[in-house]
């Protein structure tokens, strides 16, 4: 039985003060989908890029790495790597959906990659998952590896979660892997099984939102990719250092059905002493004492077990579910320590186009009237699928057909319009920005221009703006094209800095801009 406890506010406010959200960060690379675990997109140590030379007579397209496979997870990038007979590299480490794994020099100064992972073998009826026919039309061809992985700086370790049909049976597993070799680590690989209630977990789901690794553990969500069956939203903890050991498991809806954690790629949010996210459509009943959580954010204390602690779900969260306007459409966001009442917030958008401030300590529940949160702002008329990203008292978001658009931050509310809006327009799904900075200067604000149903499509687009003003656009990779062409556009794309250079996943090759010799 899951228990739904509730961790004294006294309790939680003692530990945030404790534990600081680490915004002030110490660049060690990007080790985490969005730079770090409270998502906020942000590398503060960029020190190459500035809005002076990010422009098309001295920035571009400076090389491309082909991969087999779409590359739907943020590449990550870890400085200094001893690779065993190559030496130290700069790495940057992509995962693809025909399941397949690379560590290339991130600076491009070995053509093939470092090592290679390969997680199929044909020959013995291992494969991707093949979704041709499916009457799902997004993830084509393959399901392989679609979310994020993460990487623990200290044991240099990444942790991957691979699915393969072999022999006609799904099999989802968990990886622990040497960033500097590919070898195996920590018992691994674990098959990824669950059951909670005669609830069994079905390797059929998708697991799409970026893994979460927090005081020793790894975090897995997982949503439906066209189950032929009612599915769950599903949460495992894994030991870090012992994949082996069974997971601790937390579903939405134990009492129902739905309730997926997707959030167009995003990973799981956490300060340190609890998990954040949103999920989608499904069974509510919370508000009745029950145990079902779809529709609605939650914050899980992972003391002694995955439990509720707080939890809001909107006041017509019912009508949501049965229009497929989900909450849980883009990542949550956790802000730092604000000024004014509610110092400790987070903030989500919907389908709907509804930005939610809410705070962490008191998120509101749910009130069949009203929503008891700090604030709710009208955003993008089209609604949202994707995370907001922040720097400096200003948040970031790009919803489906509009703009991307700036919001400032004071007292912990959001200015009720946008205090400025980029030239470009996003179709669906919009993007999820990323944000170079050196320190409290020299703002970037990164998006990738894409629009995705099916395979194929014209090629991704990178955007550079100014992150005081996002109306002034920096650069665009339309601006020469024959130089700084793109592969084909990915859904849900975001792009990584790190160390003078921008990283771009796309479904044919990895592209890496910076500035040109």
């Amino acid at each position: 039985m899951i228990a739904h406890r509730k961790l004294s506010v006294l309790a939680l406010m003692s530990a945030l003060a404790s534990q600081p959200l680490a915004f002030s960060q110490k660049f060690s690379g990007v080790l985490t989908w969005h730079n770090d675990n409270a998502r906020t997109g942000l590398n503060s140590q960029e020190a190459t890029l500035t809005p002076a030379n990010v422009k098309t007579q001295t920035f571009g397209k400076l090389f491309s790495r082909p991969v087999q496979g779409q590359i739907y997870a943020q590449p990550l990038y870890v400085p200094n790597v001893s690779i065993p007979g190559e030496g130290k590299h700069n790495v940057v480490y992509v995962a693809t959906e025909h399941d397949q794994l690379y560590a290339f020099d991130a600076d491009g100064l070995v053509s093939q990659a470092l090592w290679q992972d390969s997680f199929i073998d044909p020959a013995h009826g291992i494969t991707t998952v093949s979704t041709q026919g499916s009457p799902c039309k997004s993830l084509l061809p393959e399901v392989g590896i679609t979310s994020t992985p993460v990487i623990d700086g200290t044991s240099d370790t990444l942790y991957v979660v691979v699915e393969t049909d072999e022999n006609g049976t799904v099999v989802q597993r968990l990886h622990a892997l040497d960033i500097a070799s590919g070898a195996e680590k920590f018992n691994g690989p674990v098959v990824i099984q669950a059951s909670v209630n005669g609830v069994v977990f079905d390797a059929r789901q998708i697991q799409r939102a970026a893994l979460l690794l927090e005081n020793g553990s790894v975090y897995l969500a997982f949503a439906s990719l066209c189950v032929p069956r009612p599915y769950h939203g599903w949460l495992l903890e894994y030991s870090a250092q012992n994949l082996q050991t069974p997971p601790e498991v937390f579903l939405t809806t134990p009492g129902g059905v739905k309730g997926g954690i997707w959030q167009s790629g995003a990973g799981l949010a956490s300060d340190g002493n609890s998990i954040y996210f949103g999920d989608g459509d499904g069974t509510f009943d919370a508000d009745k004492g029950g145990v079902n959580y779809g529709m609605s954010l939650l914050r899980l204390t992972t003391q002694g077990g995955l439990a509720v602690a707080d939890y809001f779900s909107p006041y017509n969260e019912r009508l949501l579910s049965k229009q497929d306007l989900d909450l849980g459409s883009g990542g949550v966001l956790l802000l730092p320590k604000q000024a004014g009442k509610h110092p400790y917030e987070l903030v989500e958008a919907d389908k709907t186009g509804s930005i939610f401030v809410v705070d962490r300590l008191h998120m509101g529940g749910f009130n069949s009237k009203t929503n008891n949160v700090v604030q709710t702002v009208q955003g993008s008329l089209n609604g949202y699928w994707s995370t907001a990203a922040y720097c400096r008292q200003n948040i970031y978001y790009s919803g489906v057909d509009d703009h991307l658009s700036m919001y400032s931050v004071s007292d912990g509310l959001l200015s009720t319009k946008p205090v400025s809006t980029a030239p470009t327009e996003f179709r669906y799904p919009g993007c999820t920005p990323s944000i170079s900075a050196n320190g409290t200067s020299n703002g970037i604000v990164w998006a990738i221009e894409s629009f995705v149903l099916t395979e194929g499509g014209p090629p991704a687009v990178l955007h550079a703006y100014d992150a005081t003003d996002v109306s002034k656009e920096l650069y665009n990779s339309k601006q020469n094209a024959k130089r700084d062409t793109s592969g084909v556009q990915q859904k849900y794309s975001v792009p990584t800095i790190a160390n003078g250079k921008v990283y771009v996943g796309t479904q044919t090759e990895l592209d890496v801009y910076g500035l040109l010799q």
